[in-house]
């Protein structure tokens, strides 16, 4: 997509309030064009291929054919960048979504005035100048990607780090899903988690990782304290950082203030793990538009951390671990089906093995 070119937009929702109000929130932006509506799944997938957009924004229930089989036939025939538009107690169709090759979603706005009106405006505008980054050859790889290879926990190989902190936005849950998959009995590390996702969709996304992967996973909670083997999801809305309680360290769950440009914020997380966790300390940077993680990543590697960004090779978008990459502090660029393994076993073991290789071909 030409940076100079307006997003044009396919609108799909079968209520005529959120056609307008998702219309009027895209047209605030010059930066985009929405090009039709559609009311129904037929309608939809008639002007997807007729109109070509840059980008759908699709509610999942719809009559005549619903958003699963629409994402079903598009991602099949005319891959396109999707944005689901959901409602609150539809997480895990979300899930399903981003799953059938959906690339990310937003909260519906809601029937009457409210202040999250103009944070729903604001996040579905940064989504959609993140879609202008976004590869779709990437997204086609994902979607016909082969199933991921575990990775075991072997006592005599492991210099696995204490804890991993993983910082992602647009693509992010697939990404994270494929780590957890990999894992064939938990690690021996913690693993908190700071993903751009809207307030209230958090909690069903710990309860995916914790139902379809070996790992426990909840919403972190103020307090929740840090174990081997489990994972803390940042709550959406808010930021999630970590104190002492004794011997111990728990998590802190911090309000949003109107300043933050991300929430919950990859920065906050890392800098303050790095303060707890010194170079007991890992920090990952999957997928997302923009720099959140970079200031972050120098906060670890200055207190002795490592850092991995997921390489070019099969990020769906490439600007945060890119930014990373750019700050001179990341120790290994990797794809991510070999970041399992270096969780395991250590950054330095995984660039050895890569020299090796290189030295043999």
């Amino acid at each position: 997509m030409k940076t100079r070119d307006q997003i044009r937009t396919l609108v799909i929702d079968d209520s005529a309030f959120s056609r307008l109000t998702i219309t009027r929130m895209l047209e605030s932006s010059p930066l985009v064009r929405v090009v039709d509506v559609a009311r129904d799944g037929e309608e939809a997938l008639r002007k997807t291929f007729e109109l070509k957009p840059d980008l759908i924004t699709l509610d999942l229930e719809m009559p005549r054919m619903d958003g699963f089989t629409f994402l079903r036939l598009v991602m099949n025939k005319q891959p396109t960048p999707v944005i689901v538009i959901s409602g609150r107690n539809g997480d895990q169709d979300v899930f399903k979504a981003l799953d059938l090759g959906a690339v990310d979603f937003i909260a519906k706005p809601a029937a009457r005035p409210s202040p999250e009106l103009a944070l729903i405006q604001e996040e579905l505008i940064r989504k959609l100048y993140a879609i202008r980054e976004l590869r779709i050859e990437k997204l086609r790889e994902r979607l016909a990607v082969k199933p991921v290879a575990a990775v075991v926990h072997s006592l005599a190989s492991v210099v696995a780090p204490r804890v991993v902190a993983i910082g992602s936005s647009t693509g992010g849950p697939a990404a994270l899903m494929r780590i957890f998959d990999a894992f064939r009995e938990p690690p021996p590390c913690a693993i908190l988690v700071s993903q751009h996702m809207p307030r209230g969709f958090t909690r069903g996304f710990a309860e995916r990782i914790h139902r379809l992967s070996k790992l426990a996973a909840h919403e972190a909670t103020d307090g929740a304290p840090v174990t081997p083997g489990e994972v803390l999801i940042a709550p959406g809305g808010c930021h999630l950082e970590l104190a002492s309680k004794g011997k111990t360290c728990v998590a802190r769950i911090l309000p949003r203030v109107e300043q933050d440009k991300y929430t919950p914020s990859v920065d906050r997380l890392f800098i303050s793990a790095a303060k707890h966790y010194g170079r007991e300390l890992l920090a990952i940077v999957l997928t997302g538009m923009g720099d959140d993680g970079r200031e972050g990543a120098a906060a670890v590697k200055q207190s002795g951390g490592a850092v991995i960004a997921e390489s070019e090779e099969t990020a769906i978008i490439f600007g945060m671990p890119q930014q990373a990459i750019r700050s001179g502090v990341v120790d290994a660029v990797l794809p991510l089906d070999s970041i399992p393994e270096a969780i395991l076993t250590g950054v330095p073991r995984i660039e050895a093995r890569k020299r090796r290789q290189e030295e043999t071909r």
